[in-house]
């Protein structure tokens, strides 16, 4: 890992600003679950409002004095700005409030940095740190910079800071070559289960939704699971049984979050690809919470943005145990297709609505039939046990074959057009 921080016991403050030249505002409560989640202690939120950003300090000048003596007076070691701040706004208000800055995205980077187990993880959010350092280096420099100077004349700090500079880039080619193979290893993994013919579900939904705890519910596993926010990086993946359908690989993905930095959804692009790749998605939303309309419409923002806004979706409406009068349900659209469940995975409640849901989704894909084949198409029948689709079989007195098949609706419809242009 590039930079690490302590994970707890340090005293921040929280900066909020309502600009009128932002129509989409972050979440000041949200942003408050943030920093605990990356084990900071906030001891005041500090909150105003302004037209536009100070182009040098973010915040007006008497703000900037406010936060300081806030700075002094509670012994914060460091300040978090609910926005996005450029490089220079981090460096001016680090030299004038004599603490570390971060501002949303490099807290998120925080939070990555201290959950990321597995290797994939820790690369990925090594990548981001340090895509997002590099244009913040000069600050660590400055100092050197006046201690040699004149014309035709390199100062101390300067050739620090190519040399930095040189470092970050090496290791993040070094970094993009590993996640090549990564990527090489994923898609060689999607090609075998597609061979396999084996469907995949990838749970999708907002950070803190419940996606863990679902995904043990299903499979036994004992992955993290907490409440708080990021609390599960590494993509998981597991084989469950379906009543009706079969085997297939569920998986478990990063949680999304509003206005998730372009830096993550690059650096786990690779993790993201497990959610385009799918048969279907289970997006997980937490139906207690109030904001959970504009947390889905985030969701999908995402989806989008990594190509996965094209695979069927299910709804999962999760912790109903949290709600009053809430029941386990199916919602099924026009087409009577299921279109939403209601559950609580933490109480084990409308799991079996939701396998049954799932496997109906997955069943869509495939052919259920029996065939009767004449003693002429014995190739036919031996194409069939081929692709291990066969089920049952039985001969009738006239020698023809029944045979019972499931196979996926594109290899059937396939099969009879190969069947049809042999004559």
């Amino acid at each position: 890992m590039f930079f690490e921080r302590p994970e707890g016991g340090e005293h921040c403050i929280l900066v909020h600003l309502d600009l009128d030249s932002e129509r989409d505002q972050e979440d000041p409560v949200e942003f408050e679950e943030l920093a605990r989640s990356a084990g900071l202690e906030p001891v005041y939120f500090l909150k105003g409002s302004r037209k536009t950003p100070d182009s040098r300090s973010f915040v007006g000048k008497g703000k900037l004095e406010e936060l300081g003596a806030l700075v002094r007076s509670e012994a914060a070691s460091m300040v978090l700005f609910n926005h996005a701040l450029s490089p220079s706004q981090e460096r001016n208000l680090e030299a004038l409030l004599k603490c570390r800055v971060l501002d949303r995205t490099g807290l998120i980077l925080e939070i990555f940095a201290q959950r990321a187990r597995s290797y994939e993880g820790k690369l990925q959010v090594e990548l981001a740190q340090l895509q997002h350092v590099v244009s913040r280096l000069k600050r660590g420099w400055t100092h050197l910079d006046r201690q040699k100077g004149g014309v035709n004349l390199r100062g101390a700090g300067e050739t620090q800071l190519e040399m930095d500079q040189r470092m970050i880039r090496q290791r993040i080619k070094s970094i993009n070559k590993s996640l090549v193979k990564v990527r090489a290893q994923r898609e060689q993994g999607r090609r075998a289960r597609k061979r396999a013919e084996m469907a995949s579900v990838s749970l999708v939904g907002y950070t803190n939704a419940g996606k863990s705890s679902l995904f043990n519910a299903l499979t036994s596993a004992e992955i993290y699971a907490a409440d708080q926010l990021f609390a599960t990086l590494d993509s998981t993946l597991r084989r469950i049984q379906l009543p009706n359908y079969g085997e297939a690989v569920l998986a478990d993905t990063v949680g999304f979050i509003s206005h998730l930095p372009h830096k993550l959804v690059e650096a786990f692009r690779a993790t993201l690809e497990e959610s385009s790749q799918a048969t279907l998605l289970l997006h997980i939303i937490d139906a207690s919470n109030e904001q959970r309309d504009y947390y889905v419409e985030q969701v999908e923002e995402v989806l989008e943005e990594i190509g996965a806004d094209e695979v069927p979706c299910l709804q999962v409406f999760n912790k109903i145990d949290l709600l009053p009068d809430q029941q386990p349900r199916i919602e099924r659209d026009e087409a009577g297709r299921p279109s939403r469940v209601w559950i609580s995975a933490l109480k084990g409640t409308g799991l079996d609505l939701l396998v049954e849901a799932v496997s109906e989704c997955l069943g869509e894909d495939f052919v259920n039939r029996e065939l009767v084949l004449d003693p002429q198409q014995g190739r036919l029948r031996a194409r069939l046990y081929e692709r291990g689709v066969v089920q049952e079989e039985a001969v009738d007195d006239n020698g023809c074959w029944h045979i019972a098949i499931r196979m996926p609706r594109s290899d059937f419809d396939r099969l009879l057009q190969d069947e049809q242009a042999a004559g």
